[in-house]
C-alpha cells in the first residue's frame, strides 16, 4: 500500500520554473524517498493520484517515473505500480573483511558479510579452468602465460550481488584443492596459506561505471543502476602475486566501508 496523498506528502509545482514538469514532480518523489517518507520495497502514489494531485497528464507522471527508473531508485512491477528499490543490504568491510582469523573460523569474505546482514547466501555460476592469462592479468602475476580462472556469482537470499573471476599462477593452483569447484572451508586464501604462501597485503583498485549488457543479464540489474568495478592482488611475505581477483558488483547492493590509521 502507498501512502495516502496526505497534504505536505507530496508539494506543489511551481510555474514560474523553467524545469520540466516532469523534472518538478520527480524531484519531490526523489526528496520524499530520500527523507523517508517513502520507504523501501513501498508503493508510491499510483498514476491516477499523481495526476489529480498534480494537474497533468498520465504521460507526463510516466516521464517522472521513468526519470526514477533511470537512477535506479525505483522499479516498475507490470499490474501493481511503482515501488522504491531496497538500500544497499551489505556494509564490505575492507579493512576487516581478509582478517586471518575470518579463514581460521572456515568463513570466506562474503560469508562474513553475510553474517552481518542476516542474509542467507549462496555461489553459483561456478566455473574453474586452466586459461590463457590476459595481458593486464599476466602482468601483476609476475608474467604468467596461463593461470587457473574461478568464475563465480554470489547471491544474498536469491538476488544476484556480484560477480568474480579469480586468477591464480598454475604452479601454485594446478593439481590442489584451489583447482576443485569447492576449495573448502575459508576458501581460496586458507588454502593458499596451507600451501604455504602466508597471505601478506591485498592491493585494490575500485573505479565505478555502467554495466555491460551480460553483466547487466549476470546481476540482474535494474535500468540505471551502475556497477562497481574492484580490481584486487594478493601478495604473500615474499611479495609474490598470488591471486588477481576481478570483482564486479551491483552498486545498489553495497555500501564500502573504510578504517583508516591517521598516524
Amino acid at each position: 500500500m502507498s501512502p495516502s496523498l496526505s497534504p505536505g506528502l507530496l508539494g506543489d509545482l511551481d510555474p514560474t520554473s523553467d524545469r520540466a514538469v516532469f523534472r518538478q514532480i520527480a524531484d519531490q518523489l526523489r526528496e520524499a524517498i530520500d527523507r523517508g517518507r517513502f520507504r523501501e520495497g513501498e508503493k508510491l502514489p499510483s498514476e491516477a493520484e499523481l495526476v489529480d494531485h498534480y494537474g497533468v497528464s498520465r504521460m507526463t507522471v510516466r516521464n517522472s517515473f521513468s526519470l526514477l527508473t533511470g537512477e535506479g531508485l525505483v522499479h516498475a512491477e507490470h499490474g501493481k505500480g511503482v515501488f522504491v528499490r531496497p538500500r544497499p543490504p551489505v556494509r564490505r568491510l575492507a579493512s576487516d573483511r581478509f582478517a586471518r582469523r575470518h579463514r581460521e573460523q572456515g568463513k570466506s569474505a562474503f560469508l562474513v558479510e553475510a553474517d552481518a546482514t542476516g542474509s542467507h547466501p549462496t555461489v553459483d555460476s561456478l566455473e574453474v579452468k586452466e586459461e590463457k592469462a590476459g595481458p593486464d592479468i599476466s602482468a601483476r602475476l609476475g608474467s604468467a602465460r596461463r593461470v587457473l580462472a574461478r568464475r563465480r556469482r554470489y547471491l544474498l537470499d536469491g538476488r544476484p550481488v556480484e560477480f568474480a573471476v579469480s586468477y591464480l599462477p598454475l604452479d601454485i593452483a594446478r593439481g590442489t584443492r584451489i583447482a576443485e569447484p569447492n576449495p573448502g572451508p575459508g576458501g581460496i586464501y586458507a588454502r593458499l596459506e596451507e600451501l604455504g604462501h602466508r597471505l601478506d597485503h591485498f592491493d585494490e583498485e575500485i573505479r565505478a561505471r555502467m554495466p555491460s549488457p551480460t553483466e547487466v543479464k549476470t546481476l540482474q540489474l535494474a535500468p540505471g543502476v551502475p556497477v562497481i568495478s574492484l580490481l584486487r592482488t594478493a601478495y604473500d611475505t615474499e611479495e609474490r602475486a598470488v591471486e588477481v581477483c576481478d570483482t564486479v558488483m551491483a552498486a545498489d547492493a553495497y555500501v564500502l566501508s573504510y578504517r583508516l590509521p591517521a598516524t
